[in-house]
């Protein structure tokens, strides 16, 4: 099995408000802990929790925030499962359609 469907079978697994703040992280990119709260609407403690498990399957990294050494800033890696794009779609159409 290839290594990016385990880790979307890992991220299957993990409890919604982490599946939650990894959409949140997909869909605006590096975020601190505090913006995923504001953005997520979760609590400090449940993100921290989020975030942990994300980084514990490889698909969250934790790098510093230069704006606030304080904070650290998050991102989704390489590895990670990403939504398909609108792209993506296009040619899966045209493929289909002849």
């Amino acid at each position: 099995m290839a290594e990016a469907e385990q880790e979307q079978e890992s991220l299957d697994d993990l409890p919604p408000s982490a599946k939650l703040v990894f959409k949140v992280l997909e869909y605006n990119g590096p975020l601190t802990q505090k913006g995923i709260v504001q953005e997520s609407m979760l609590s400090a403690r449940t993100v921290r929790y989020a975030l942990e498990r994300l980084e514990g399957i490889g698909v969250v990294d934790e790098d510093v925030y230069f704006a606030d050494a304080r904070q650290n800033l998050y991102q989704l890696t390489d590895a990670a499962p990403k939504r398909p794009s609108e792209g993506d779609a296009d040619e899966a159409e045209a493929c289909c359609a002849e």
